[in-house]
């Protein structure tokens, strides 16, 4: 098991990264070993475009349901309410989720009352290009943290034009029925959004002051992390664990409602191109035997992936044991 530094610090039980710190390119390391999640601060992001892109996200959200239909369903890109996939996954959320590399048609935005789709498309482009340009930093910093070369080895999959990356902003209304939850129960929790891991390699997030998130620890707790409009969390997706031979663990997480603020999140989800092979480096292996993983495009993980319920293990029909 690695140590953890003693120079890590910690935000309520949640790796702190400071971006600018000469020693933090070895601190993600050893929070993506012991953790998969992490917060950082000191980062490029504009708080301009971070302002800006909440700034019209409420906009949308605060519009009537019937209005905000107009821009759905989500087939997986638009408007989505409640529905969580198309495999019976339901939450307290609603959410827009666009493609980061093609053409995304904002005019679903148009008939909404109050809501100018040219000003959507502009802050979504300005906050996305901004915060993919840091995800490429860390990974890279990842490389260089674990000695592989060349550094870019993770983050060319994300640079790449045909990267498969997407954006998504999810809404959790302020939700009353909490209260009204059976107190003998002794769990008034309501979920927002189920617990899952990310497919993808990174995923990028930063919400508004309320809390709800909550990761899974190894000792199988979850611990809830406090909110910081001001900061971003980083999760391994479960395609750097197997890149990383699951040295990197991907992080299980959800959502929980709250009874009296609404929640607004906003996370970049970087994917590799469609036909990317994934397979654990070599230079992470000790030898070809040594790999837990079988070799698959992302095309293959990602339409497996989305066949699943959220709390199912993706992982498993592809690893060397289970194929045995």
């Amino acid at each position: 098991m690695v140590i953890l530094s003693k120079q890590t610090s910690f935000f309520n039980g949640v790796p702190l990264i400071d971006l600018s710190k000469p020693d933090s390119k070895n601190l993600i390391v050893n929070a993506c070993e012991e953790f998969g999640f992490f917060k950082i601060i000191n980062h490029d992001v504009p708080m301009e475009f971070i302002s800006k892109l909440e700034s019209e996200a409420i906009k949308f959200f605060s519009s009537p349901l019937s209005e905000k239909l107009k821009a759905g369903p989500a087939d997986p890109f638009g408007y989505g309410n409640k529905q969580i996939g198309t495999n019976g996954d339901f939450g307290w959320v609603e959410h827009i989720l666009v493609s980061t590399n093609s053409e995304f048609n904002y005019q679903k935005f148009a008939s909404i009352l109050g809501v100018n789709p040219e000003n959507i498309r502009a802050a979504v482009n300005d906050y996305v290009s901004a915060v993919k340009k840091m995800s490429c930093d860390i990974l890279e910093m990842l490389a260089e943290g674990l000695n592989i070369h060349p550094k870019n080895v993770f983050s060319k999959l994300l640079m790449d034009e045909n990267s498969d990356s997407v954006f998504r902003v999810n809404h959790y209304p302020p939700c009353s029925e909490i209260e009204g939850l059976n107190d003998n129960n002794n769990n008034n929790d309501l979920i927002g959004f189920g617990e899952h891991t990310d497919p993808q390699i990174i995923s990028i997030l930063r919400s508004n002051n309320t809390s709800g998130l909550q990761i899974l620890l190894k000792d199988g707790h979850w611990i809830s992390v406090p909110p910081d409009e001001h900061s971003f969390f980083v999760n391994v997706g479960d395609s750097l664990q197997v890149m990383t031979n699951g040295r990197f663990k991907s992080v299980k997480h959800r959502v929980l409602a709250n009874s009296v603020k609404s929640r607004l999140s906003m996370i970049y989800f970087g994917g590799p191109p469609l036909s990317e092979k994934i397979a654990p480096l070599a230079s992470l292996m000790e030898g070809e035997d040594s790999s837990l993983y079988k070799e698959f495009t992302w095309f293959e993980y990602k339409k497996s992936a989305y066949k699943t319920r959220l709390a199912d293990n993706r992982l498993i029909l592809f690893e060397k044991i289970a194929a045995s």
